[in-house]
């Protein structure tokens, strides 16, 4: 296994300087998170290390099998699944295309049969001979049933179609794995078999992920871009956090102390400057010229405040479901399903993609009807939803503060820009556009929108999408304190433990109500059975 070099890399846009005459090596057998807020560079990073951008200054040296998790979902539309997978490994795919090819000819030459003999030792070499059935492993691990594997790319959804190109880039050992976002459009099922995957893994891996639970599961590195610069710390994400503050913390503990040294010896010289004791004065001064304050640059991470209140309390019984069957369009989201949802409680809903989690949202909020049953809101109900596709949710033509006030024509413009500015909207960045926002500032807007409704119902669908690791943080801790009700569709383990009391799960039986949380539910879990 080979390292991954890099040599004094520059990368500008504009007169936004991403980061500055970096170097660093990835080690092979380390698992690094590549972290840092969103718009610090992860991704331009993650290309530069790919080869698929060039940097403005500096070198990388990578090995020749360095696999990328590539987002090109229509690449292959007439090409099988499995064969898909297989051309993860490019020395092997050559072989074995290049080995049909002379045994479709009508007639084999000496030369070609001494060729063939030579491809049989690459196809050995790079286990050929077991290729498709690997390649089936990991598209059984990520939830592609067996019966997809000979199937045309273009019969898949783009949610699997996007996990096939992740076993694309697991598939054929390589020596580098570069995985940008390799949770997206994963279920939790398959995002503990990836963890484990990885985990196994012995090659340099360089992985961006917005879950906090993930990076801490898999990692042993973490490189955080922050002060134009990659800082490679030991240990998983949180290791990180608690090293970066304590540094911090140092730095600007020694700081405060030689201010207040600095001040002493000042107040020296300007007291005696001028008087017989100059010998001592002179040496006051040689002291403040090397008891020099620490440069402590500013840090590009920001944490948002995210503050979920109640205006009005809904009543007791919050939510009342009897006998509820949907099917949609040709999928059976529930039968016959029953709960009773009272004030204040925080519901997970969970399962694998496709299972119904956004339409049985979008019953919740009204936006469907039930084929039957009841589903029936409490006295005094108010609900706050967010849904999966967020920028659908904003209107363009108006700008940020102004979407904000149309939800409360009363509010004061002061007490608007406050409340954007809480959300990371500063200074005159509450003029934008709303057609102009990024994933990230869009979800944050919808969250300013809950802040200034407070209602006592939530029902959030994905909210986490697009979020960077710090926001995630902050809505974990908001839903944690919100004295309302909450139904929040994630996938991410650590939000859902840091907030639910209570799983509305979807599994191949249907959907059910489980009590308590999602930890104590997977201990009670039978180990998972992929279907054909």
């Amino acid at each position: 296994m080979s390292n991954l070099q890099v040599a004094t890399v520059t990368k500008s846009y504009g007169s936004k300087k991403l980061f500055e005459d970096v170097s660093v090596v990835f080690s092979a057998g380390r698992r690094y998170g590549l972290t840092g807020p969103n718009g610090a560079g992860k991704t331009t990073f993650m290309k530069i290390l790919a080869g698929d951008l060039d940097p403005d200054t500096g070198s990388v040296a990578r090995p020749e099998k360095t696999s990328v998790l590539r987002q090109d979902q229509f690449g292959f539309e007439d090409e099988k699944v499995v064969d898909v997978v297989m051309r993860g490994s490019k020395r092997l795919w050559a072989a074995m295309t290049e080995k049909e090819a002379i045994l479709a000819l009508p007639e084999i030459t000496e030369e070609q049969g001494h060729r063939l003999g030579e491809l049989e030792c690459i196809l050995a070499e790079e286990d050929g001979y077991t290729a498709a059935s690997d390649a089936g492993e990991l598209l059984g691990g990520l939830g592609i049933p067996t019966s997809a594997l000979e199937r045309p790319m273009r019969e898949l959804p783009g949610g699997l179609r996007l996990r096939v190109l992740l076993a694309q880039a697991l598939f054929g050992k390589p020596d580098v794995l570069l995985l940008d976002e390799p949770t997206n459009n994963l279920d939790l099922d398959s995002i503990r078999w990836l963890e484990e995957f990885l985990c196994e893994y012995q090659g340099v891996l360089i992985t961006i992920s917005h879950d906090r639970h993930f990076l801490n599961a898999i990692c042993t590195h973490i490189a955080d871009i922050d002060y134009n610069t990659i800082i490679t710390y030991v240990g998983a994400y949180d290791d990180m956090v608690g090293a970066k503050a304590q540094v911090r913390g140092r730095i600007e503990a020694e700081n405060a102390d030689r201010r207040q040294k600095i001040a002493q010896l000042q107040d020296f010289v300007a007291r005696f400057g001028a008087g017989t004791r100059a010998s001592q004065v002179q040496s006051r001064k040689k002291q403040i010229q090397k008891l020099q304050v620490s440069d402590l640059k500013k840090s590009n991470i920001e944490r948002p405040f995210i503050q979920l209140l109640v205006k009005k309390p809904s009543g007791k019984q919050t939510l009342t479901i009897a006998g509820l069957s949907k099917r949609w369009p040709d999928v059976e989201i529930c039968r016959n399903f029953s709960a009773l949802v009272m004030k204040g409680e925080k519901v997970a809903i969970v399962g694998p993609n496709g299972a119904g989690k956004t339409t049985l949202c979008k019953l919740l909020v009204g936006a469907l009807k039930a084929d039957a049953g009841k589903l029936e809101w409490g006295h005094e109900v108010s609900i706050g939803y967010i849904a999966q596709d967020h920028g659908e949710s904003i209107p363009t033509g108006t700008t940020v503060d102004e979407y904000l006030h149309g939800f409360d024509d009363r509010a004061h413009l002061q007490d608007i820009r406050g409340l954007l500015g809480k959300m990371l909207f500063k200074g005159e960045e509450g003029k934008k556009p709303t057609g102009a926002l990024s994933g990230g500032e869009a979800v944050r807007l919808l969250f300013a929108k809950l802040m200034l409704t407070k209602d006592n119902v939530l029902v959030l669908d994905e909210p986490t999408n697009h979020l960077d690791l710090e926001s995630i943080i902050a809505l974990g801790d908001a839903l944690e304190r919100y004295e309302g009700t909450a139904f929040v569709v994630t996938h991410d383990r650590d939000l859902i433990e840091s907030f639910a009391t209570r799983l509305f799960v979807f599994d191949e039986t249907g959907l059910h109500d489980v009590r308590g949380t999602y930890d104590q539910y997977l201990t009670q879990k039978p180990a998972r059975v992929r279907k054909a």
